[in-house]
C-alpha cells in the first residue's frame, strides 16, 4: 500500500508537467495498482494486470479480469486526456469516448483524475 501511495504522489506531482510525463506517471500508477479489486458503474467487480513481455518489461497493455480483449496502453491515454479536457467532470464511462471506459472509469476515480458528484474543475 505504501508503495501504491509513493507511485499516487508522483502521478500528482507529475500533472503539473508536460502530457507525456503526465502520461507515463498515470502508466506506473496503473502497474502500482494492478490486482486491486474496482466497481463498474454496473456494480461488477474487477482486477486488471499489465502482463510481462518475453523480455521481461512490462507491455503497453492493460488486460481486464472480466473481458478477453485488452485495453492498449494508448486507448488508456486517450480516455486520461479526454477526462482531463473535461476538467475531472466526467458523468459516466460513456464520456470518455473509448474501448474500455467502463473499466478506466472507477480507476481515474480512484487515482482522482475524475471527481464523482462535484461540479469544480480539478484542471
Amino acid at each position: 500500500m505504501e508503495q501504491q501511495d509513493a507511485v499516487l504522489a508522483r502521478f500528482w506531482a507529475a500533472m503539473g508537467g508536460k502530457q507525456h510525463r503526465r502520461d507515463q506517471a498515470l502508466w506506473q500508477a496503473l502497474i502500482a495498482w494492478q490486482g486491486r479489486t474496482f466497481m463498474t458503474a454496473k456494480g461488477l467487480e474487477y482486477t486488471y494486470t499489465i502482463r510481462e513481455r518475453r523480455d521481461g518489461a512490462l507491455g503497453g497493455e492493460m488486460f481486464i479480469s472480466r473481458k478477453e480483449k485488452s485495453i492498449t496502453q494508448s486507448t488508456v491515454f486517450m480516455a486520461f486526456h479526454k477526462a482531463l479536457e473535461l476538467g475531472g467532470i466526467v458523468t459516466g464511462p460513456k464520456k470518455l469516448g473509448t474501448f474500455g471506459a467502463s473499466y478506466l472509469y472507477p480507476v481515474f476515480i480512484q487515482l482522482g483524475v475524475i471527481r464523482q458528484g462535484e461540479q469544480t474543475k480539478l484542471f
